[in-house]
């Protein structure tokens, strides 16, 4: 599948008609990282640059400006070169980018143009203008280099929490990627399985199915390493082994179009060992608390109040089980309840967000409940990702809570 260009002429428009009057917006795609002399790790733009071109070639660079109610948008990219192709693989001609990002080729300007054009901008009576968010060293180098103050990544921040149907679509795939990939890896588990065998089948099922760069570095995490919360170094021989007892931890999320899915699975490796086996202990909470989550989650409701909400929660059970006492502070919660129940989803698995701000509708959270219990050398997270609706929200991905997707029989 693939994004319509208009979606993403109607991001520069909307983004244009939010700009202060008499604004020049520089914003650029960033450049490849070395991985050695001669090679460079894969690519992935800056995500404005993308959420306003649908393109993700290196080097790009996009001027955008608003004057005397006037705009006008240039894309600067590279020419197409035998020579340049031989070595470092194909370039989109400029009729090719216009199709993709609904640019004119009129619009679309070689490389080599920018500096004599970023100099007209620069002495044209403009407010010049970044986008504070960008990680590319492109951005800061600009910014610097102006003296540029007016930072615009608020405004793009503010478009990007409130999803629109292109990009629904995306994350819903990017699930369905990566959970046919959990479930083919779910069936490799085997007793003496180290944690690179189950990485590497969830590695390649999302990456048949075309999701070449993984949302974020999957995390599998056997018994007591599910204790970090991000082990993205998977251990291999000399690391811990699956075993008739073990939880494995795995945290992993496909990518559709760069949308980002985020899924969290626990796997206890042979059934229950007796009524005190501190995993399905601890399996009753965490499904409380999903199923708290999901209907508490509607617009006006915060991270905040959503964070509260499930301390509350896990409080009163701490206490049952005599982890905590009777009337627990916060920070006896947060012995145990480690990390934040959700956060925003989308290009980024964090996505830029104004944290501060409550729900709407059209936010896509990863929501990800999770209790570690050293004492018990037990802990986990379940974790889905869901639209906050008109009046509530909606699975994204499966929501799978069922013992016959928690417990694995190994052959």
């Amino acid at each position: 599948m693939r994004i319509a260009s208009t979606f993403f002429q109607e991001n520069r428009n909307e983004f244009i008609n939010r700009l202060p009057e008499g604004t020049a917006v520089f914003i650029f795609a960033g450049d490849t990282r070395p991985m050695s002399q001669d090679d460079d790790y894969r690519f992935l733009p800056d995500r404005n640059f993308y959420y306003l071109t649908g393109l993700d070639f290196p080097g790009g660079k996009l001027i955008i400006t608003r004057k005397d109610q006037e705009s006008s948008v240039k894309l600067f990219a590279p020419v197409k070169d035998d020579f340049r192709e031989r070595w470092h693989g194909r370039i989109s001609s400029f009729e090719e980018l216009a199709e993709r990002s609904g640019l004119s080729t009129d619009d679309i300007l070689p490389e080599g143009d920018f500096e004599d054009n970023k100099y007209e901008i620069v002495n044209g009576g403009y407010v010049l203008a970044y986008d504070g968010t960008s990680v590319a060293d492109a951005t800061r180098a600009f910014a610097s280099e102006k003296d540029v103050t007016l930072d615009i990544g608020e405004i793009l921040t503010r478009m990007r929490m409130v999803k629109r149907e292109p990009e629904i679509s995306c994350i819903r795939e990017a699930a369905v990627i990566t959970e046919a990939a959990l479930e083919e890896m779910k069936a490799q588990i085997r007793v003496g399985s180290d944690e690179v065998s189950i990485f590497a089948p969830l590695e390649y099922g999302m990456v048949k199915r075309g999701s070449l760069i993984p949302a974020f570095a999957t995390i599998t995490a056997i018994d007591g390493n599910a204790f970090y919360l991000h082990h993205s170094i998977p251990d291999g021989e000399d690391g811990p082994k699956v075993k008739i007892g073990s939880q494995i931890q795995i945290d992993v999320g496909a990518r559709c179009n760069g949308y980002c899915a985020d899924i969290s699975r626990v796997y206890f490796v042979g059934g229950k060992s007796g009524d005190d086996d501190k995993r399905f202990l601890l399996l009753e909470l965490i499904r409380k608390l999903r199923r708290e989550a999901f209907e508490y989650i509607k617009p006006g409701v915060t991270f905040v109040t959503l964070n509260e909400h499930m301390w509350e929660i896990v409080g009163k059970w701490l206490t049952l089980n005599g982890l905590a006492p009777k009337e627990p502070s916060t920070e006896d919660i947060r012995e145990y309840y480690w990390h934040n129940t959700s956060h925003h989803l989308g290009l980024d698995v964090h996505d830029i967000s104004l944290r501060e701000l409550p729900f709407e509708k059209g936010n896509c959270l990863a929501v990800e409940p999770g209790v570690y219990i050293p004492e018990w050398n037990v802990g986990f997270r379940i974790e889905d990702d869901v639209l906050v609706t008109e009046d509530g929200c909606e699975l994204l991905s499966s929501g799978i809570d069922s013992d016959d997707s928690i417990v694995v029989e190994p052959s």
